[in-house]
């Protein structure tokens, strides 16, 4: 949706009106809620799996990246920069507190679900389509203490086509040594084995904490999971970090029908999203790049 530049600087100010710098956010959602959401779309379909690292700015000892926060700024900020880019499903891996996800939800219009964290890393995911159902780590089984400490949630949106679309939202284990990042691969693999083998559209979005040289990409692939940017992707494709990205562990992956649609895939590293290392008082969203892939709704 293309925003004219009377309506944005109306925005602002009505936002401005409504209340100080340091609820600016919250304002200018109140005051325009909606302001970016799409009419009902039968294009492309645009998703965007992105660490926030908790919405603090990175690095977020900078002056800059503190003042942002401390005036409430962080949620709009967020939302106006991915909005440029008309996602339709987002992740957020490592979220902040709900009520500034909501927010940014609000600007965007899209529907909200929150994945709980078995620590201090909750799961985000937001949707223009209306979100059938959730579900918190469907594990199959006992959940072990020391498995999903960051995130894991399935959901069902319904696309504007009427197709169910079953989408993962993930953060895994962060360590260099494999073994609980495994162990979590696994179980998710063993919850979703229904649906893969019913051949669904499914999508897994989120911060998977390896490469694509590694022992875990190797189980999602013999799964019958496509990598997005290994399909339509251009370069090696890294993720991180926001100012000299060296390492791609950030992925929107797919299987079923859904996955033959894929026309592009591409880590964002440009605008807010992107650090000016030339400039010692900037600050980045965060310390990760966004992963967006795009389907062709009508390619089969």
């Amino acid at each position: 949706m293309t925003i004219s530049r009377r309506r944005f600087c109306s925005a602002i100010g009505a936002s401005s009106a409504l209340g100080t710098s340091s609820v600016l956010g919250a304002s200018f959602a109140a005051a325009n809620a909606n302001l970016f959401a799409a009419k009902p779309k039968t294009g492309p379909l645009r998703v965007i799996a992105y660490n926030i690292y908790g919405l603090t700015g990175w690095p977020r000892e900078r002056k800059l990246a503190k003042q942002a926060v401390a005036k409430g700024q962080m949620a709009m900020r967020l939302a106006m920069e991915l909005a440029i880019h008309d996602p339709d499903i987002i992740n957020f891996s490592e979220s902040p507190k709900e009520t500034l996800t909501k927010e940014v939800a609000e600007i965007l219009g899209m529907n909200h679900v929150r994945f709980p964290s078995g620590g201090n890393w909750p799961g985000t995911m937001l949707s223009k389509f209306d979100i059938i159902d959730s579900q918190n780590a469907p594990i199959k089984g006992e959940k072990h203490k020391e498995l999903f400490t960051r995130h894991w949630g399935r959901a069902a949106v319904k696309l504007p086509n009427d197709e169910k679309l079953i989408v993962h939202s993930a953060h895994l284990y962060p360590t260099a040594d494999p073994k609980v990042r495994l162990r979590e691969i696994r179980a998710m693999i063993e919850s979703m084995k229904s649906d893969l083998d019913a051949g669904r559209s499914m999508l897994l979005i989120g911060d998977l904490n390896h490469g694509p040289d590694s022992n875990e990409y190797k189980l999602w692939i013999d799964a019958g999971w496509i990598d997005t940017f290994a399909t339509s992707g251009k370069g090696n494709g890294p993720t991180i970090k926001s100012d000299i990205p060296k390492y791609r562990i950030d992925y929107v992956m797919a299987t079923g029908p859904i996955a033959s649609r894929v026309v592009e895939s591409r880590a964002l590293f440009e605008g807010a999203f992107r650090l000016n290392i030339n400039d010692k008082e900037s600050f980045a969203l965060s310390d990760h790049l966004p992963q967006l892939a795009v389907f062709d709704a009508e390619k089969s």
